[in-house]
């Protein structure tokens, strides 16, 4: 894996607190920084994995699928009351 070097801009106690926790967890600061990068694209991507599902059971069913639940319903009412 190819690997680029970059730079970026902190505030001071925000590169305190990273450099006191990459020493915790005896890592570099560079690996901290990819760990953290990481953990917050796998979020974002969780966010818009979720997003999309909520978006494909925002409609309402339609009479079929409507149907459908009415009819599974009263199996399972038959099959809870014992009238299988």
């Amino acid at each position: 894996m190819e690997n680029i070097k970059t730079a970026i801009s902190l505030r001071k106690s925000l590169f305190d607190q990273a450099e006191l926790i990459a020493r915790k967890m005896q890592i570099s600061r560079s690996h901290l920084f990819v760990l953290a990068l990481e953990e917050y694209i796998r979020r974002q991507q969780n966010r818009d994995l979720l997003a999309q599902i909520n978006a494909a059971y925002a409609d309402e069913p339609d009479p079929a699928e409507k149907t459908l639940r009415r009819k599974a319903r009263r199996t399972h009412r038959r099959i809870v009351e014992g009238e299988w």
